[in-house]
């Protein structure tokens, strides 16, 4: 017995091969550019370490905590929106490790 409803995708939600996480792009870096903040200035004000931050803003990140993310907001003054965006038609290159 399944726990989850078959929807056709593949395992990690890929359903033709491709990874639909790669279609979310994260916009840190231009909305730390737009407010003249450093990394380690949004590291202090939300409480996440550098490095996390490093890796959500190179798009490297797989999942965030929504506590986080409102985290972000509040400390960069914007909406969800305006820190995520998707792109279905065109999955965004993921850096290779």
């Amino acid at each position: 017995m399944r726990d989850h409803p078959d929807d056709g995708a593949a395992p990690n939600g890929a359903a033709d091969g491709h990874d639909e996480a790669a279609a979310i792009a994260i916009r840190l870096d231009a909305l730390l550019a737009e407010r003249q903040m450093t990394l380690t200035e949004l590291s202090d004000r939300v409480g996440v370490t550098i490095v996390n931050l490093s890796v959500l803003k190179n798009g490297r990140a797989r999942a965030i905590r929504f506590s986080t993310l409102a985290r972000l907001c509040r400390a960069l003054d914007c909406q969800p929106g305006d820190l995520l965006s998707y792109h279905a038609d065109q999955p965004a290159a993921r850096p290779s490790s």
